[in-house]
């Protein structure tokens, strides 16, 4: 026969299917791979292709010569392939013959995107805690988890009373987080695991796991009073002394000395102590005087401060001479927090051994800015937060002023330490800029405060990405409908 009547009376694509079926996965855009696995695939890719000619059962009998797709529209659900396949007929005889296979794209939902529609539907949990009177702790934290994109593997996030439930589809992601956890801060974490389900007859045993994790009750700008073995192991430094940063250990300074002692996890719960103080508990000083002493560490110059209670003004001339390392930043006339030792009552071992006649009357810790928060102004600024579902046991009422409260304390910290807002991502805000109005009758005389007070540059700012879902070409339709 010759090569035409061939071509009439054999077909080699028989056996091969011209039409197969692709599962494809809405939510994270995955195809299936039989039987089990779902890879990631674009469009007109060679790993879509390999997955289309993995379908084809017939097409091993073939010698195939070529692939490749032809356009479709991307939105008709349908992916259709070009093949090229040879094959020996008859005796030196190979024939060679070009047909389409079209595919037809239909939704089904993985295992994973499974569980995360369905409610309540997980296998590890990483319960945070801190038994603190506030959050400013966890609001850092959340800054920290947002930059490293640590939660990207989370199925829930969950805030309960004292922190944060971090929900998991896989054992290996929740501890991917507690190792997160506790490089950035000094933690100790418990693990346990319950049976749900066992196969008796392939002896596999389903489990969920809970890792529950207590952060330290130590916070920034806390006066804590060490443990006197503590106090030998840095150097017989004064046990009395503030919480300066919390990293994955705590550090704390000595205003007498300026000497710095950085407590390390395993140092803490073998010698555990509590704060005597948090930053609720600290009161406004008005700064007399301050007489610089000479020893410098860093930016921190030890002086003694002559301050008085701004409580006392118009009362009485009560007056306390302070040891503080804030000599490069303190000048007359501004305004301090501390801690009023002399009117203060503490419920503490350690510090009741020491003795009364070495302990200061009053212990500062940072420089404030009354008069100009009294200022109507508004932030250039602003921070992300995780997307939390909150427990339906907390009394959002109750406690949205507390919330409130700790968040604006949080982001007066970031402004007014560098150190601190270097570690975490700082947007600018998408509200115009204008003018904020002045209060008049409560400027005061000194004008100067206002170029020290603390302010973000727009260099420390990033411009926040916001993702079109309508695609690159919806604003173009929307100005097309408008001129129609």
């Amino acid at each position: 026969m010759c090569v035409n009547c061939i071509r009439n009376e054999v077909d080699i694509t028989e056996g091969i299917p011209k039409q197969a079926t692709l599962h494809f996965c809405r939510n994270c855009e995955r195809y299936l791979q039989p039987p089990g696995l779902w890879v990631n695939a674009t469009l007109e890719s060679r790993e879509l292709l390999t997955l289309c000619l993995k379908k084809l059962k017939g097409l091993s009998k073939v010698r195939l010569i070529d692939a490749g797709f032809i356009w479709t529209e991307p939105h008709s659900k349908r992916i259709k392939v070009k093949l090229t396949i040879q094959k020996e007929v008859f005796i030196n005889t190979i024939l060679q013959q070009i047909f389409e296979v079209e595919y037809v794209v239909s939704g089904q939902q993985c295992d994973e995107c499974t569980r995360l529609a369905a409610q309540n539907t997980w296998k590890a949990v990483v319960q945070l805690r801190q038994k603190v009177e506030h959050k400013r702790t966890f609001l850092y934290l959340e800054q920290l988890i947002l930059k490293h994109n640590a939660h990207k593997d989370t199925t829930n996030i969950k805030e309960t009373k004292d922190g944060i439930d971090f929900y998991y589809g896989a054992r290996n992601h929740a501890i991917k987080m507690v190792e997160f956890l506790s490089n950035v801060v000094p933690m100790k974490y418990k693990s346990s695991e319950q049976l749900i389900s066992k196969d008796i007859h392939t002896s596999v045993s389903n489990y969920k796991f809970t890792y529950s994790a207590e952060i330290v009750p130590v916070c920034k700008d806390d006066l804590v009073c060490i443990p006197k073995k503590l106090s030998h192991s840095f150097g017989n430094i004064n046990q009395l002394l503030i919480c300066t940063r919390i990293s994955n250990s705590i550090h704390l300074l000595d205003v007498n000395t300026l000497a710095v002692a950085d407590v390390s996890t395993t140092q803490y719960y073998r010698h555990p102590f509590t704060p005597l103080g948090s930053a609720k508990s600290m009161i406004e000083f008005y700064v007399l005087d301050v007489e610089p002493l000479g020893p410098v560490n860093g930016k921190r110059v030890l002086c003694d401060v002559h301050v008085a209670r701004m409580s006392d003004f118009g009362r009485n001339d009560e007056q306390f001479i302070a040891r503080s390392h804030l000599g490069a930043i303190l000048n007359p006339g501004d305004t301090v927090m501390g801690y009023d030792l002399a009117r203060a009552n503490f419920n503490n071992e350690d510090f009741d051994h020491l003795k009364s006649a070495n302990l200061p009357d009053v212990v500062l810790v940072r420089k404030a800015f009354p008069a100009r928060r009294k200022k109507t102004r508004q932030r250039n600024w602003k921070i992300q937060q995780l997307g939390k579902e909150v427990d339906e046991m907390l009394p959002r009422k109750q406690e949205q002023a507390k919330i409130e409260n700790d968040m604006e304390l949080f982001m007066r910290d970031i402004e007014e330490d560098p150190e601190f807002r270097s570690t975490i991502n700082i947007f600018k805000s998408d509200t115009t800029n204008a003018p904020a109005p002045v209060d008049t009758d409560e400027m005061t005389d000194n004008d100067g405060s206002d170029d020290e007070f603390p302010e973000i540059s727009l260099e420390e700012m990033m411009d926040e990405m916001a993702i079109n879902m309508d695609g690159p070409d919806a604003e173009e339709e929307d100005e097309d409908m408008m001129q129609m």
